[in-house]
């Protein structure tokens, strides 16, 4: 992954993911958007699976970020993935 620029951060988020993963997951993502102060943050789902589960924890991520005055940007999407979200009305919410 690519050193994210000033004012940015980098994380990966890698699968499968459960349901029960979720409130871990953003816990951990808002601890680092906190300690970071970043505008952007930068999140690598190369390779993950790209089902409803998915799509509601990247969701989850970018409304906590937005409560940090940040915006997650996936990196690495599969292209199968970028579809779940537009199919499921989030494509510009979960930009790439």
């Amino acid at each position: 992954m690519a050193v994210p620029a000033p004012g940015a951060i980098a994380f990966a988020v890698t699968g499968p993911i459960a349901p029960g993963d979720l409130p871990g997951l953003c816990d951990r993502v808002c601890e680092l958007l906190q300690s970071s102060a970043a505008d952007v943050a930068f999140c690598d789902v190369a390779g993950i699976e790209p089902d409803a589960v998915t799509v509601d924890a990247l969701a989850r991520l970018q409304l906590a970020a937005r409560r940090y005055g940040c915006q997650v940007r996936l990196r690495g999407a599969s292209r199968e993935l970028l579809e779940l979200v537009a199919f499921m009305g989030l494509a510009d919410v979960l930009a790439d």
